[in-house]
């Protein structure tokens, strides 16, 4: 059987109070929760606005409750409405709160007769925090404008009023009126056949959390991957795009052998324009891709590996606060590996598992303690910023761990279970170990004591014993990169020639903080990593490039850092940059260009990083 017919929503019992206070939703959901969704929206690329009605079914927990609340940012509301069995609309009063720079303006509906449904009829500000709108000239093709949302972590609330926490999960459909020769794409399934008559339908069956939904319209084209996908793209990118993810549905096959049936139907991509602002977002049956991606060798399709890994672990298990954002992120980049082991051989697989430490190993010191943790304690920082290099990349060296000690049979049975235990649903972390204590660490006695799980949870740092993989190329690199920098070996004599993506990224990540000028402009001489189009490869030798003062780089990385507004790739560039005066100059008169191309998130990270910087003269 399919394994989505055989876990019915409500078998799982969970306990409502572990769940029932997110501290960055004003939901309440041990009061009231919403079960579904309808959406009624029109686009309006003019005036860069979604405007319509949202219908929200409702579960009331408490036979006392007098109120729903919901978590809205930016949002026009024109009137609330209770809806009867019949379709009788009542209207309804509320309370807009002033609004919170981070969590937005709650929403108090008094509903003491507790509707069934409730209507709010609203729209967004062209500034939403979770909406990206593109004129025709910022897109790649230039023909049509383009709109993407990003609902993770808590910018849903910015374009649909609801209750914005991972810890609620609703099915939803919708209805999307667009212009014509406009495609529409959300989170559910999609039609690759869909006309482009300005009338879009959507369902999606499955319940998922808030941060999933999402929603994308521009002049978008469809080719087909495989049975189950489809890579959706603008003209001039979908072929380009759909050789680059070919091998889509063997990723899928390979998933499914390991942790049971894909149990979203389909499997499509969408790859936005270069202003996106993440590597991908997993978003259910569409994931939304960067074209950073595209490289033609398929050496970073591991990002399609990781997002469709979170169909598995985040889109069907997921984590129930964004301080638990490790059971999404840490299993993820664990299934990851695996995938691209089973594709693409382990060597790719031990190359990008040892990337992801090393850099771990190098940064997590500098961070406060409580941010080492997996499960960190209580803490004032946004939900944005719970998504850390610790929940991904410590996360899944913790599961990498287990795979070792219990052996990988007995650890891919185990998963496999949980998998389909927690399915659609959401749990904390001590849920998680709750249920690991007895499938896994007393079912094998001896191979893990609890008092050691409990310090990769909860404590700071990484455990001694960690298991690292093993990459002969990767020793290699490094005995070259040592020669080289003592000077006994010339840049042109480096055996770079065969060196992978995952290699040169190895070679420069390793290098000097700030390198000897002479030693990088001997490197680009040689091999004209200047102008690369390979963004990873590019983020990291600008990076250390203009740390040694190599100001011949620096139209290039303006470029670079104008072109992608993936957060990743181009805010290392503006930290070298602004490490002194000129450069601080230099990357402010980059972003006045850049600005209005980058993403609401891309922009905010980047003013954080130039207002930082500019304390120092303040101070004096």
């Amino acid at each position: 059987m399919r394994l989505f017919s055989l876990l019915a929503f409500g078998t799982l019992l969970l306990p409502v109070a572990a769940q029932a206070n997110d501290p960055n939703s004003y939901a309440q959901p041990d009061q009231v929760r919403v079960t579904h969704l309808d959406l009624d929206l029109k686009i309006d690329f003019p005036h860069k606005q979604l405007a319509g009605q949202a219908t929200l079914k409702l579960d009331w927990r408490n036979p006392q409750a007098q109120s729903l609340v919901l978590d809205t940012r930016d949002l026009k509301i024109a009137k609330v409405e209770a809806l009867a069995t019949n379709g009788k609309a009542t209207p309804l009063k509320y309370a807009l709160a002033p609004r919170d720079k981070e969590l937005g303006s709650k929403l108090t509906i008094t509903a003491p007769k507790h509707p069934a449904q409730v209507r709010i009829v609203y729209s967004t500000a062209p500034t939403a925090s979770g909406l990206q709108w593109l004129t025709p000239a910022q897109t790649r093709d230039k023909r049509a404008p383009f709109m993407f949302s990003q609902s993770e972590s808590i910018h849903a609330r910015s374009w649909v009023p609801l209750q914005d926490s991972p810890a609620i999960r609703f099915t939803y459909d919708a209805h999307v009126s667009a212009p014509k020769n406009i495609r529409v794409v959300m989170s559910a399934l999609n039609d690759a056949q869909h006309p482009l008559d300005g009338d879009f339908r959507f369902d999606q069956p499955h319940p998922i959390p808030s941060y999933l939904l999402a929603i994308a319209a521009g002049d978008i084209a469809v080719k087909e991957t495989g049975p189950r996908s489809a890579v959706y793209a603008e003209p001039s990118v979908v072929a380009k795009a759909a050789h680059e993810f070919e091998d889509t549905e063997k990723l899928i096959e390979a998933t499914e052998e390991l942790y049971g049936p894909y149990a979203w139907g389909r499997y499509d991509i969408l790859v936005l324009p270069p202003s996106f602002p993440f590597g991908g977002m997993e978003n259910p049956n569409m994931t939304f891709a960067t074209p950073t991606v595209l490289v033609g060798d398929k050496s970073l399709v591991s990002l399609v590996s990781h997002e469709l890994a979170h169909s598995w672990s985040g889109n069907l298990v997921t984590s129930a606060a964004w301080r638990d954002i490790w059971l999404n992120e840490g299993f993820t980049t664990y299934v990851q590996g695996r995938i691209t082991e089973a594709v693409y051989g382990k060597s790719q697989a031990d190359e990008e598992a040892l990337l992801s430490a090393r850099a771990l190993q190098k940064s997590i010191g500098d961070m406060a303690e409580n941010a080492q943790k997996l499960a960190p304690d209580p803490r004032g920082v946004g939900a944005d910023d719970a998504l850390s290099d610790v929940a991904y990349d410590k996360g899944s060296w913790f599961l990498r761990t287990l795979e070792q000690r219990f052996g990988r049979a007995d650890f891919d049975a185990y998963l496999k279970g949980y998998f389909a235990h927690f399915a659609w649903h959401s749990i904390t972390t001590e849920q998680m170990l709750d249920y690991m204590k007895p499938n896994l660490i007393e079912k094998y006695p001896g191979k893990m004591s609890w008092a050691e799980v409990r310090e990769w949870i909860y404590g700071s740092g990484i455990p001694k014993d960690a298991p690292l993989p093993e990459s002969p190329r990767f020793d290699a690199i490094d005995k070259e990169r040592g020669e080289f920098l003592a000077g006994t070996l010339a840049a042109d004599k480096l055996d770079a020639k065969g060196w992978n993506t995952q290699e040169w990224m190895y070679f420069l990540d390793r290098l000097p903080d700030a390198p000897a000028l002479d030693k990088m402009q001997q490197l680009d001489a040689a091999w004209h990593l200047t102008g690369t189009p390979n963004a990873e490869i590019g983020m990291r030798w600008y990076s250390h490039a203009i740390a040694a003062g190599d100001k011949a780089v620096w139209d290039a990385a303006a470029e670079h850092m104008t072109r992608i507004g993936r957060i990743y790739l181009t805010t290392p560039l503006y930290k070298a940059f602004v490490k002194t005066p000129e450069g601080l100059a230099f990357a402010e008169q980059v972003y006045a260009k850049a600005k209005a191309g980058y993403h609401p998130l891309t922009q905010q990270v980047v003013e954080g990083i130039l207002a930082k910087a500019r304390q120092p003269k303040q101070a004096k």
